[in-house]
């Protein structure tokens, strides 16, 4: 636990920092997170609550930090043995609902990390194309599920968002 700590610190350090954040913070970050890999659902959470909670000028840098571990995992371990992926999947539509309460212009940037994403194979279209999708507004809701009103899954829960705001 000792290793979560040290990463949690580290993360919530940048909440004092003014963007851009440096490279060798980021690295700094994404080593801790390696660190603490035995607990990374800790590490994923404690990431997804930095993104929720951070001022929207870091929101970027969050998702940068998700981009980071996320690579390094990949790298170090190989795809077949990365935790942290598949990890950060299973809140990725709220995560990115919290990224888009960015500033205008930095949703680009969002966007740009969606495209490396997709070209370098980090994860699947079917994973991405919604998020691209909610950073152009685009609202595709899927037909109701019974007991539903909008319908489930990633584009349903964007659209039940979209809605409520």
């Amino acid at each position: 636990m000792d290793a979560v700590n040290a990463f949690n610190m580290e993360l919530f350090s940048m909440i004092d920092m003014k963007p851009p954040i440096s490279r060798a913070k980021m690295m700094s970050v994404t080593k801790s997170a390696i660190k603490a890999i035995k607990l990374y659902k800790h590490v994923v959470q404690i990431v997804e609550k930095f993104i929720k909670k951070c001022k929207p000028e870091l929101k970027v840098p969050g998702l940068y930090v998700v981009d980071s571990i996320v690579r390094q995992s990949r790298h170090q371990f190989g795809v077949d043995k990365d935790v942290f992926g598949p990890r950060f999947l299973k809140n990725f539509t709220e995560t990115f609902q919290n990224l888009y309460r960015c500033p205008e212009d930095d949703k680009t940037k969002i966007v740009r990390v969606l495209n490396l994403w997709q070209k370098n194979g980090v994860f699947d279209m079917d994973i991405l194309q919604p998020l691209m999708d909610m950073a152009n507004g685009v609202i595709t809701p899927r037909p109701a599920v019974e007991g539903s009103r909008t319908g489930s899954g990633t584009l349903g829960s964007v659209f039940n968002y979209l809605r409520a705001n």
